[in-house]
């Protein structure tokens, strides 16, 4: 893909030292992932905002969690495109790199980033509500699913009226307002605290790249910004910035 590269960003690449990339909804749309508004069959009669709610899971476990096991099944069959593979290979190149995620569908996970900070959870992961414990199984011997130390488990997920996990939000902000460098990929950034993350940035001096298919809220406080898809934008990003910069040692 033929893209066009400034002057100035091509030297932030190369003299960069901290990285930061926070990824919204279009990423996982690239490969497919639906919104899960207005689903077909049963999940037409619902809204999001009256199954993903702790007030749901208290009053009718069950068919909130056919409706999660439901979006899993779908999840599970898809993969992850070329933004995610491209984001995979960026801490190659810089001494600190951190990405953030709005996404619950683990597809940074499965491309191989070893290290997400998962703003709003990961569908794929279940929490009991007794002991905080946490697991990954998707088959269960009872359903709805029992911890084994007899709470109930739900996905962990952030729903509506929860607070993000507090650790990785201060992660997420700890490493905003330090970065030479903030990307902000296929996000709207209208969502808080998430949309927050690309204004601290700012403020702490950062050069912004915005890539997103419609210019959004945060295009106005964008250094550059790339209109098009982060599946064939970010891996053009990633050749450009081997051939600006020498690749770093594997950190231990």
């Amino acid at each position: 893909m033929d893209i066009a590269f400034s002057d100035r960003f091509l030297n932030m690449l190369k003299t960069a030292r901290s990285v930061v990339v926070s990824t919204g909804a279009g990423v996982s749309a690239e490969s497919g992932v639906p919104t899960f508004r207005g689903a077909d069959g049963l999940w037409k009669k619902f809204r999001p905002e009256e199954l993903a709610t702790f007030e749901a899971f208290q009053a009718n476990p069950q068919i909130v969690w056919e409706w999660y096991q439901y979006r899993r099944e779908i999840i599970h069959k898809i993969k992850p495109n070329p933004g995610h593979y491209a984001i995979v290979r960026m801490p190659e190149y810089f001494e600190s790199f951190d990405l953030i995620t709005q996404n619950v569908d683990g597809l940074h996970r499965a491309a191989g980033s070893l290290d997400v900070i998962e703003l709003h959870g990961n569908i794929m992961r279940n929490k009991c509500v007794a002991c905080g414990g946490l697991s990954d199984d998707l088959e269960f011997a009872q359903f709805p699913p029992i911890c084994k130390c007899g709470g109930r488990l739900r996905p962990d997920v952030v729903w509506f009226g929860e607070m993000l996990p507090a650790d990785a939000l201060e992660r997420a902000e700890k490493a905003s307002a330090s970065c030479d460098i903030f990307f902000s990929v296929g996000t709207s950034g209208v969502v808080q605290p998430a949309a927050g993350l690309a204004y601290m940035a700012r403020r702490g001096g950062a050069f912004v790249v915005e890539i997103n298919l419609e210019p959004t809220e945060l295009t106005y406080i964008s250094d550059e910004h790339f209109g098009g898809k982060s599946g064939e934008i970010l891996p053009a990003i990633l050749e450009k910035i081997k051939s600006v910069r020498s690749r770093s040692l594997t950190k231990s």
